[in-house]
Order: C-alpha cells, then sequence, then structure tokens
C-alpha cells in the first residue's frame, strides 16, 4: 500500500512514510497508546517549537483546528514551559454561530486556555457579509505559519474541507465559506493557505480514523485531507487509528521476507 521505512510492532516509534510521488507530502508517524498520550505528546512539540521561537528572537504563529484532542493538547501544555506571550493562535476552521455557542470552536479554545496570555485572532464568523469577513481575516494571516494543527474526519475532511464543496477548487483565496455541512456553513482556510506551513500537525484518533488515516499516508489525493501541502507533516496517532496503517506495515515487511 505505501513505502515504510521503518514501522515497529510496539507503539511508539517514528516511521517516515513517503510515496515517493512529488504532489503528496512525506509524513513522520508517531504511534501513542491513546488520546491522553496523543494529546501530551503534542504539547511538549507546540512548546518546544515555541521556546525555539522565542529563543530566535520571533513568535510562534499556530493555526488550530477545533476538536477533543487538541482541546487535550492545549489543557496538557498547563504543565509545559510554554512562552505564551509569543504565541499568536489562529483559526483554521470556524462554524457560522453566535459568540458562545457550544459547537463553536473559539467557544472550547478559550476553556482551554484558561488563563494562558496567548494572542487569540478568532474567525469573525459573526459578521453579516461573511465574505468580506474571510477577505478580511485573510489579510490579517502571517505569510508563514510556524504551524499549523489539522484534524481528520472519518471522512477524510480536514479543517472545514469536505468532500464535494466548491471551496476544495479555491486556487486563489486564503480564508473562504462552505456550503452547510453538519448543520453549520464553515469558515476555513484553504489550500493556499495551509501551504503556507511551515510545519503541518496532525491529532488523529479513534478507530473511526482507521480508513481516513491510512488514505492519508498513502497520498490518497481523493479524500480533502491528501491534498494539503506543507514543509514537513508530523502525524501523532493513537493505536486504534493506527491498527490498519500497522498492519499493512506488517504485511509489507512479511511480503519482503517471503
Amino acid at each position: 500500500m505505501l513505502p515504510v521505512d521503518t514501522l515497529g510492532d510496539s507503539i511508539g516509534p517514528r516511521a517516515r512514510i513517503s510515496t515517493g510521488r512529488p504532489d503528496t507530502v512525506d509524513h513522520d508517524l508517531e504511534v501513542f497508546p491513546d488520546p491522553a498520550a496523543v494529546a501530551a505528546r503534542a504539547a511538549g512539540y507546540v512548546a518546544g517549537l515555541a521556546r525555539a521561537a522565542v529563543a530566535a528572537g520571533s513568535r510562534l504563529s499556530f493555526a488550530v483546528s477545533g476538536g477533543q484532542t487538541p482541546w487535550a493538547m492545549f489543557r496538557a501544555l498547563a504543565a509545559e514551559d510554554m512562552p505564551w506571550a509569543s504565541a499568536e493562535l489562529f483559526q483554521v476552521d470556524e462554524r457560522v454561530a453566535p459568540a458562545g455557542d457550544p459547537d463553536r470552536n473559539l467557544t472550547h479554545l478559550r476553556e482551554s486556555l484558561g488563563a494562558a496570555a496567548a494572542t487569540v485572532h478568532p474567525m469573525p464568523v459573526e459578521e453579516e457579509d461573511l465574505a468580506a469577513a474571510a477577505r478580511a481575516y485573510a489579510a490579517a494571516l502571517p505569510a508563514r505559519f510556524d504551524l499549523v494543527h489539522l484534524g481528520l474526519g472519518p471522512d477524510g475532511h480536514t479543517a472545514s474541507l469536505v468532500p464535494g464543496d466548491p471551496v476544495l477548487d479555491e486556487t486563489s483565496a486564503l480564508v473562504a465559506v462552505t456550503l452547510p455541512y453538519q448543520g453549520h456553513r464553515r469558515m476555513t482556510l484553504t489550500y493556499p493557505a495551509l501551504a503556507r506551513a511551515a510545519r503541518i500537525l496532525w491529532l488523529v484518533t479513534g478507530a473511526d480514523k482507521q480508513e481516513p488515516l491510512a488514505r492519508l499516508l498513502s497520498g490518497d489525493r481523493s479524500i480533502p485531507a491528501g491534498r494539503v501541502q506543507a514543509g514537513h507533516s508530523l502525524v501523532l496517532a493513537d493505536a486504534q487509528a493506527a491498527e490498519r496503517v500497522r498492519g499493512a506495515a506488517a504485511a509489507h515487511r512479511n511480503g519482503d521476507q517471503g
């Protein structure tokens, strides 16, 4: 299915996974026992990047998606040496809903951050003219993201780039508004905006992610997640999500030995 440099039977080692095709991204994959371990590893990774940015006299520009695992990551960052005052957070996507709505990613992001002194740039989804609001948010984006966090849906979507939505074909606008999906229109970064990422951090947990994770790592561009481009991609997955990938790796090794 896909060439795997090394992916042992035990949970934990990093594997470099490459399709060998120029239109896809190579991924570093790390597998952990459960979502809590994924969140803890992600927190350490983010804090390390933030400290490196400060040491270089800069700030961390970090775009974050929604989901249970990233909220756990932000809570885990409370135990890290995280220079929040030097971090700027942008939203990857947001549901069009009122302020404080429990469906809003921003609601959960602020709850997870607690008293952290990070600068947060919310997507302006409460504006009447959403197209103009998307253009305004795009104008405020950095020329380069140090890090973009992405999740992966069971249908292969990432950010709010969902199968069949016209936003998938956007090649110039950095921010766009989708058609309704699971009850809400969304504002989302587009592929051109995600391509500004120096690094992508994928957090993938749960048995329902086995197929889309395998397709992402195999460079399957028929799913929205498979079309994301970035300088470097780190995939942190739990054992349930990675079960199919590890099985394919084991079969690949056995075939080589046969």
